[in-house]
């Protein structure tokens, strides 16, 4: 996870800052960074809660349906903002 995330943080930061309007952008950095530093303090909650009531594995892989839901979503609502060249 570690280091999944230290490979997709840029890329995700860089896609904010494309679509962000640049009076918007330094507050929409932060306002994404919050909800993300959110995500992984109740992520890590609720995977404990899932790992305690079912076991390891399912709480592993409820984290890879989690991603590839957020994958597909991003790949059917996100547009390219770049014009084509």
């Amino acid at each position: 996870m570690g280091i999944g995330t230290a490979l997709v943080c840029p890329t995700l930061l860089a896609a904010i800052s494309d679509i962000a309007n640049p009076k918007w952008r330094a507050t929409s950095l932060g306002v994404y960074r919050f909800w993300r530093d959110l995500g992984f303090v109740f992520g890590a909650i609720e995977i404990g809660f899932i790992a305690d009531i079912f076991n390891l594995s399912i709480a592993i892989q409820s984290i890879a349906w989690v991603a590839l839901g957020s994958g597909i979503f991003v790949l059917v609502v996100m547009r390219e903002t770049k014009k084509g060249s």
